[in-house]
């Protein structure tokens, strides 16, 4: 995990390469429709469903056994599929209002952002299956120095494509994400699963996207 923002540059820098030579071929609104296209299917979708997964536990679930036992049914029902919807449509927003100056610096940072969320989220947390899962085994070695390691590329990114206050800005957006998401995952899960760390790796970047451009005009 301690790569996870080192990854997330890598598909950001994907990404921006194929917003530039798209945009020299389509409209703007086809290009970020093509642009969430192939981020979401450079990780076969696994951040998307297990945010669906969240949503319909939550929904379905009045304990926290329950709604883990709905999120392990590998069908989606209507509120997760409608998150899921409401998500890609807000990322899709989110790009089409963002300055152009901040679109490629967006591009790149945003799926460090997200996945360095998703190592601090899991570093604050129990697993919340006495049994194990398929995240358990992210969770058992982690420490606080593979936060730091995960910290490091996200912050030097995010200092030279954001500038320091950009970066200042988002390191904190997303620390208040990180503490959002930990608190959500222990009152309604009992801790995380691979699924939530999925679902605070989306809802990261969307609010990312959404705030950026605040952000920055803030005195």
């Amino acid at each position: 995990m301690a790569w996870y923002s080192a990854i997330g540059l890598l598909i950001g820098g994907i990404v921006a390469l194929a917003d530039v030579v798209l945009a020299r071929w389509f409209r703007p609104e086809v290009v970020n429709a093509l642009v969430i296209l192939l981020l979401v299917s450079l990780t076969r979708g696994l951040h998307q469903d297990g945010l669906a997964d969240t949503l319909d536990g939550l929904a379905g679930g009045r304990t926290a056994a329950e709604r883990l036992t709905i999120m392990r049914d590998p069908r989606v029902g209507a509120i997760g599929a409608t998150g899921l919807f409401l998500s890609l449509l807000l990322r899709y927003a989110g790009l089409l209002a963002l300055p152009q100056a901040m679109r490629l610096p967006a591009l790149i940072c945003m799926p460090a952002l997200g996945r360095w969320a998703m190592v601090a989220t899991a570093w604050m947390s129990s697993y919340a299956r006495a049994e194990g899962g398929l995240g358990a085994p992210f969770l058992t070695h982690l420490s606080f120095f593979h936060v730091v390691a995960a910290t490091l590329p996200l912050s030097a990114a995010l200092a030279i494509g954001l500038g320091p206050r950009g970066a200042g800005a988002a390191l904190g957006l997303g620390i208040a994400a990180v503490v959002g998401a930990w608190a959500a995952c222990r009152h309604w899960f009992g801790g995380v699963t691979g699924d939530t760390l999925g679902a605070t790796n989306e809802l990261t970047e969307i609010v990312f996207l959404l705030l950026l451009p605040v952000l920055l005009w803030l005195p």
